[in-house]
């Protein structure tokens, strides 16, 4: 713990290098927490418990337009996909750590769930109290003691961010996986493509993108289990309309 926190420290320290001008804010258009919400949910591991060391990180962001394309009814997703507590762009999927040779630490034993409290204070940036729930579960209890710290960690790397604008890149002609990765590069001049991972569904439309850090919460090189779809790979970006 000792060494994470002195990670953790230089990460903060490091933020006014790797954030442009302004942090980005949760690109969650006019975003309304509901007065109540379901009770946390207990999470069924569904893997087995993997306890490796730690070589760095992911920073999982779901873009929310094509998760939510075909579930705005869905009762689980009603958050974030109905369009009653706002419209989401990228939001946070997960702060995964990664191991070696395309495994990862996952399912550590935790008598710690995160409260309700702490599940209403990020549902703008994670609009899924179950995947909040789930995403400590399986990856923060390997990371950290308790889910507070984790969702902390989360917020500080996203606040260095500058988000690029999704539904104006999705207008560009002939639009590919390396020109979603020069978006980010562009507003965040510290990043290089080569550590930045796009994930493409099977018709080619955005899911999510992986920003991959070294155990010093840097920008790192990604695996090729983290990149996703080369540069050349055609991309297209559904806006949700």
């Amino acid at each position: 713990m000792k060494r994470f926190a002195m990670r953790l420290a230089t990460t903060i320290l490091a933020l006014p290098v790797l954030a442009a001008a302004t942090p980005a804010l949760a690109q969650a258009y006019q975003c309304r927490v509901p007065s109540t919400l379901p009770a946390v949910p207990k999470i069924a591991p569904d893997g087995p418990v993997r306890r490796i060391p730690v070589e760095g990180y992911s920073l999982s962001l779901s873009w929310s337009p094509e998760y939510c394309r075909g579930r705005e009814s869905r009762a689980a997703d009603a958050i974030q996909c109905s369009g009653r507590n706002g419209r989401f762009g990228l939001v946070v999927h997960g702060l995964w750590p990664e191991g070696s040779s395309g495994r990862w630490p996952q399912w550590c034993p935790t008598p710690r769930t995160p409260s309700p409290a702490l599940l209403r204070q990020h549902l703008c940036l994670t609009p899924s109290t179950r995947l909040m729930a789930h995403e400590w579960a399986k990856h923060g209890a390997c990371m950290v003691r308790h889910p507070e710290t984790y969702f902390r960690i989360g917020r500080i790397l996203w606040d260095s961010l500058r988000l690029p604008d999704l539904d104006r890149l999705s207008r560009q002609d002939g639009l590919n996986a390396g020109a979603i990765r020069q978006a980010f590069v562009d507003g965040n001049p510290a990043w290089k493509p080569e550590q930045i991972g796009v994930r493409l569904n099977a018709r080619g439309w955005l899911k999510e993108v992986r920003l991959c850090y070294g155990k010093d919460f840097m920008p790192a090189r990604c695996t090729p289990g983290q990149f996703g779809a080369r540069n050349a790979a055609k991309a297209k970006i559904w806006r949700g309309l």
